[in-house]
């Protein structure tokens, strides 16, 4: 066992961190991390954190490669300082969609980050929702995968909508569809789409199900620039749909995706605190935020204590 938990956070969430510290009832971490004039980014912890089982908070959000680098110095600067272990807590893991080879002469750069993390000395990761399931085979050292999904179908249970149906926006979220759907007692049906090149946007073609008089709600892990989901929503609505609803993990939400979005076809969007809105806010369209903070805070302490963090979900 080590010693007592201690919880740090760079610049990219600070407001998750202190939520999660709150849950846990111990105070944040007090740690400067900073870029000088030339870019290049400074960390020093402010406290003692020997022999500590230290937890990096640190979700990759934009700018990316500014919090992957304050990420990986404040890995690299809790090994020299001699912290017992090393835990980096990445809610969102950046990198993600590049997973695999699906062009020549592509990187993957999913593996590259993992390597990163690995190399600067965090002995766990603690993460949520990946892009991918064979991300976790690209570590060498522990990593606990979080969902926020129970979350998410909790909550729309709770609006008792009276003819459910879960939307997987593409074949590949159909098991999560289908997932969802079991829990919350909805029918399924899947978008088919089309995507041109390396587009951020594809076009949603047809519609595997029915969608006429049912209460739509479309899932995926995260949401980019929404033309994809703002697509898939045309679609529903042009078959009948009686309402639509987007919920996703992680709203990485680039700035075109409150245009995009903010649309009188949409009823409500749905997305975890696991990034800030960095980019802006919805203004017509009604957005609820679900907290992850308390799941994190549970996983962290089940780490620490040694429990297990798959009971989480059981």
């Amino acid at each position: 066992m080590y010693r007592e938990i201690a919880v740090f956070t760079g610049n990219s969430h600070r407001a998750l961190a202190e939520a999660v510290c709150k849950h846990l009832e111990i105070p944040l971490g007090n740690v400067q991390v900073f870029q000088f004039s030339n870019e290049e980014v400074f960390v020093k912890y402010e406290e003692n954190i020997r022999e500590r089982d230290v937890f990096i908070i640190q979700p990759v959000v934009s700018p990316v490669n500014t919090r992957l680098m304050e990420l990986l110095i404040m890995i690299d600067a809790a090994k020299r300082a001699s912290a017992g272990r090393i835990t980096a807590v990445v809610p969102y893991y950046a990198y993600g969609r590049s997973d695999k080879k699906d062009q020549p002469r592509v990187p993957v750069t999913a593996r590259l980050v993992a390597n990163f993390v690995e190399v600067a000395g965090a002995d766990r990761v603690l993460s949520m929702d990946m892009h991918a399931g064979q991300i976790q085979g690209f570590f060498n050292i522990p990593l606990d995968e979080l969902t926020a999904f129970p979350l998410i179908s909790d909550y729309f249970s709770s609006l008792h909508l009276p003819a459910p149906c879960v939307v997987a926006p593409d074949v590949g979220r159909a098991k999560l569809a289908r997932d969802l759907a079991e829990r919350i007692g909805a029918d399924i049906a899947i978008v088919d789409k089309k995507r041109d090149g390396n587009k951020e946007a594809a076009e949603a073609m047809t519609l595997i199900g029915e969608a006429a008089g049912k209460d739509c709600l479309i899932v995926d892990d995260e949401v980019l620039t929404g033309g994809t989901v703002a697509s898939a929503v045309k679609l529903l609505r042009a078959r009948g749909a009686n309402s639509v609803r987007v919920a996703c993990v992680h709203p990485v939400l680039a700035p075109k995706a409150f245009q995009v979005l903010d649309t009188p076809d949409l009823d409500e969007i749905v997305f975890t605190d696991s990034l800030p809105l960095v980019h802006g806010e919805f203004k017509s369209v009604k957005s609820t935020v679900l907290s992850i903070a308390p799941l994190i805070g549970d996983a962290i302490h089940r780490i620490h204590t040694g429990g297990s963090v798959g009971a989480l979900f059981r």
